[in-house]
């Protein structure tokens, strides 16, 4: 038993590896970032769909279902958008860093969807992510454009985890990525058509390496780390998840500073705005573990 726990936690650590390995990528492949969405979305929704009738499952949802998972998919394609178009504009080091606000945005936004009180020290944390993004902003204020979509990237991407937090209840993780991969290609689609050049034939002219990379974005990054995050939580307790996956600005930037590193060293005041971040979002990922871990206490304890 201890070391079939051991290999999950091994496992939630590569998940959360991947997850700051996406950044690279971004940076590695050379089309723009809604061509680099589209071909993520399209290919991980086929994987998908391969794994649903190789196992058989059952991914049936009523038409209005549909309609919120639709609606969840737009929200997704337009993080990655902004996440990748933050890389283009500034580097990984920045996006990341400015992906962390996430834990700020979502202070806001749970309360608001699960109807609860804000928590005081979830105030105080929103106040020091700022003057952490004012550092990062006043010391590289050339990448203004990359700080202001990489903050874009993490809004949606919170929303839209606090969204699937409320499908996950109901629905299998499987069902809902894929209807919402569905709709981001179908949104992405008219997006190209209309805001780019649309589908000439330079646009499905990749170079071989642009290949191998959007393939293992879409396979091991997207639909391998939906499936596999699942699987973890069915031994892990979320909060540990949650509080592990706060990790992934950390070991992307360790990777950027490892593969990039004449684009990626920053100034010392940008290190010192992306450590009250980092640390922040880590601070308020253990507060809510150990008051969940007290909460579950008290509830064991309690006399029958």
């Amino acid at each position: 038993m201890p070391n079939a726990k051991l290999q999950n936690y091994l496992h939630l650590h590569f998940l959360v590896f991947i997850a700051g390995f996406t950044a690279i990528l971004g940076e590695l492949i050379s089309i723009g970032s809604s061509a680099l969405v589209w071909y993520r979305m399209l290919i991980a929704g086929i994987l998908m769909y391969l794994y649903i009738k190789l196992f058989k499952l059952n991914i049936n949802v009523s038409a209005k279902t549909k309609l919120k998972f639709y609606g969840a998919g737009v929200i997704i394609a337009l993080h990655w958008i902004t996440f990748f178009e933050a890389i283009n504009q500034s580097n990984v080091s920045i996006t990341l860093a400015m992906f962390s606000t996430g834990a700020f945005f979502a202070s806001f936004i749970e309360p608001l969807i699960y109807k609860r009180k804000i928590i005081w020290y979830e105030i105080l944390f929103g106040l020091i992510v700022i003057l952490g993004v004012f550092l990062i902003t006043q010391s590289e204020i050339q990448y203004l454009n990359g700080i202001l979509l990489g903050i874009s990237s993490a809004l949606f991407s919170t929303l839209f985890a606090v969204i699937n937090g409320r499908f996950i209840e109901q629905y299998s993780a499987t069902t809902i990525s894929f209807y919402e991969f569905i709709s981001g290609v179908f949104f992405l689609s008219l997006f190209i058509m209309i805001f780019n050049d649309g589908f000439s034939v330079e646009f499905f002219t990749l170079s071989v390496n642009d290949w191998i990379y959007i393939f293992i974005l879409a396979s091991i990054c997207t639909a391998y780390a939906f499936i596999g995050s699942v699987k973890v939580m069915r031994y892990i307790s979320p909060y540990t998840v949650v509080l592990t996956y706060n990790l992934e600005p950390i070991y992307g930037i360790a990777l950027a500073l490892l593969l990039f590193p004449k684009t990626e060293t920053m100034s010392t005041q940008f290190y010192y705005g992306a450590f009250l971040v980092l640390a922040t979002v880590l601070a308020d990922g253990f507060l809510k573990y150990r008051k969940s871990n007290k909460k579950h206490n008290a509830v064991s304890n309690k006399p029958n």
